[in-house]
């Protein structure tokens, strides 16, 4: 095979530490020190610069079992700023269609690029100049790993994070036994805790002995995905690029809460904002629900109180995304659920039965619909230019004691000009 042939190839592009990225781009203090940003309600680790992972802070632990060497340490925490993250990864994505329309964002910070349309001579170059770019364009490094197929890809993405250059390809690598060998079978895309467990039951500890052991044997022992990720091991593609998002089926909205909720007036007011976020998120898409679920529940944990779950389906007479009909639809809902004498520890709101808003046209669409329709794209609006929330409805309330803990947040939005940090010119 001549080196500049045009082969398949699958390139894993992975954000660094994604949130810490995030953060440090508005924050250059903190570029070469520890830091960690936390899940909601500064639960849990959730993402760690190098520098925090060589003090040894685990990812996932919680914040408290680690606090003491954070203080020590000064490691810098944050609260998760999700506004931030995702309009950062929007414009990483952005700039990866710049090499390829041919994209599957596989998360908020990774994803699959086909760059099949450069040679095999040329494609580590390749690599090197999208990392360049994203970094340039979006202030975000990442890690690359390029293969035939996308769990090869996977496994050289793993490697690229622990080089200098971050770059890995695997084209061109007539025998990758060697490299398989030491890629630990748990670290392979799609192997999990059981089939982990199972693989060592049956002498299978890494990605080489996995992709040499026998077609027979695995769809005897095992099941179709493990053939598949076998198979991709062997270089054969079982594995396509999803490039067309599918259209969700549902939308969900929830949150434990900062502290725990016993007054029913805030609990409307959580539930009402819910519903709001949530309408707000199908409008973006074209999408309307025909049903709404709603659902509350105590910690399983408090023995004094008892514990409470309970949830209410509505069903609209038809589908819609108007804030207000979802509004009044979701707190008729918690009317019905809600029991005094527990204190609360999450709710949330489902949409479901989504479908597209251009076929919701029907027998009794009237000149009001179209002033609703109206109204909510001047409410989204105004909420895009000047902060979520600015126009709101009064059931929400102004007191919000049940949202979610953040007492280190950076107060950093990308999508709110009067939030954006301001240089001073001396």
């Amino acid at each position: 095979m001549s080196s500049n042939q045009y082969t398949k190839k699958i390139a894993l592009i992975d954000c660094n530490s994604f949130y810490v990225s995030c953060e440090r781009l508005f924050n250059p203090k903190i570029r070469k020190k520890p830091v960690v940003v936390l899940s909601n309600n500064d639960g849990c680790i959730i993402s760690r610069s190098n520098e925090a992972k060589a003090l040894g802070i685990k990812m996932g632990e919680p914040y408290f079992k680690e606090k003491d060497i954070i203080i020590k340490n000064n490691v810098q925490v944050f609260s998760s700023n999700y506004s931030l993250y995702g309009d950062i990864s929007r414009r990483v994505m952005r700039t990866l269609k710049r090499f390829n329309s041919d994209i599957e964002v596989y998360s908020i910070d990774e994803a699959f690029l086909d760059l099949s349309n450069f040679s095999d001579d040329e494609i580590e170059n390749v690599g090197n100049e999208i990392r360049s770019v994203v970094l340039k364009w979006t202030g975000i490094p990442t890690s690359i790993g390029i293969a035939k197929t996308k769990t090869l890809s996977k496994i050289a993405n793993h490697i690229a994070k622990k080089k200098q250059s971050g770059v890995v390809s695997l084209i061109g690598i007539e025998n990758i036994d060697p490299i398989l060998e030491k890629v630990e079978i748990n670290d392979v895309w799609g192997v999990g805790k059981q089939l982990t467990k199972f693989y060592h039951q049956n002498g299978i500890y890494n990605a080489k002995q996995l992709k040499n052991k026998p077609n027979t044997w695995i769809k005897k022992n095992s099941n179709v995905l493990s053939s598949r990720t076998a198979m991709e091991l062997r270089g054969v593609t079982c594995i396509n690029l999803e490039t067309k998002s599918s259209k969700r089926k549902s939308c969900v909205v929830s949150r434990s809460f900062g502290q725990r909720v016993e007054n029913f007036q805030e609990l409307r007011g959580a539930i009402a904002g819910y519903s709001l976020n949530a309408s707000e998120k199908i409008r973006s898409e074209s999408l309307v629900a025909k049903s709404i679920t709603i659902f509350i529940r105590t910690s399983p944990f408090q023995d004094l109180y008892g514990f409470y779950s309970n949830s209410k389906t509505i069903d609209f007479p038809i589908a819609t995304n108007n804030s207000i009909e979802i509004v009044k639809a979701a707190l008729n809902g918690l009317e019905c659920i809600f029991k005094n004498g527990y204190r609360y520890q999450k709710a949330g709101v489902m949409l479901s039965r989504l479908s597209e808003s251009t076929n919701n046209k029907n027998l009794f669409s009237s000149e009001r619909d179209k002033k609703i329709n109206s109204l909510m794209k001047c409410i989204d609006r105004t909420n895009y230019k000047y902060g979520r929330s600015t126009l709101s409805l009064a059931s929400v309330g102004i007191y919000k004691r049940w949202s979610s803990k953040r007492q280190h947040y950076s107060k950093i939005d990308t999508a709110d000009f009067y939030y954006l940090p301001t240089i001073k010119v001396i």
